[in-house]
């Protein structure tokens, strides 16, 4: 804990702030591409129940990937629960959902509501997909493997963001918020139930 850069009990309010001024360079960014970052949001039940059918892909990898016994994806696993665990332990889930909704729109409204389209304009749709989730991938770059599952998360959504033949940034928000939550939660039960061993040693 000690290893924290920002205090745990400053973590939940820092982190909201950082995400949320994401919107801001996403509208900074758009008026220099002359793009209008929420252009394509457009609310409607039908993109809210693809986005939570898309979810279900990536939670159940995510699952997986927490029983592997692969050294890189383990070590991702625990970089997770060190730095994030004893920082939001102390939230209620309440609090995990309103910082997983500001990730999910600020981030998607920023690459997916820019800097794809952005890509896309100048180098066609497939370049501008592959290579706005690369830079996705770096920006999340906690180790090497993660930034290539990040670039592949990134990808993923890009797609869902026209699924159905109706470009909606909705879509990809609610995979990414609802991803990012129930991740939180496993997190969370995973930091608990070492607390908990650690004691009964």
């Amino acid at each position: 804990m000690e290893n924290t850069p920002i205090k745990p009990e400053k973590f939940f309010r820092t982190a909201c702030y950082f995400e949320g001024a994401l919107i801001i360079v996403a509208v900074a960014l758009g008026w220099v591409a002359d793009i209008d970052p929420f252009e394509h949001m457009h609310f409607s039940e039908n993109a809210v129940l693809y986005g939570l059918f898309g979810t279900l892909p990536l939670f159940v990898i995510f699952l997986a990937m927490q029983q592997m016994p692969i050294p890189s994806i383990q070590k991702i696993t625990q970089i997770l629960i060190d730095t994030l665990a004893p920082s939001l332990h102390r939230h209620h889930w309440t609090d995990l959902f309103i910082l997983a909704a500001i990730a999910g729109i600020s981030e998607e409204v920023l690459f997916r509501g820019v800097i794809q389209p952005w890509m896309e304009n100048s180098w066609g749709m497939a370049a501008g997909l592959i290579a706005s989730n690369i830079l996705f991938g770096l920006v999340h770059a906690v180790t090497p493997l993660y930034a290539v599952l990040a670039t592949c998360v990134g990808i993923y959504l890009g797609l869902f963001l026209d699924y159905a033949g109706e470009r909606n940034l909705v879509t990809p928000i609610v995979i990414h918020a609802v991803y990012d939550f129930l991740a939180f939660l496993v997190i969370m039960k995973s930091y608990r139930n070492s607390q908990d061993n650690g004691k009964t040693k």
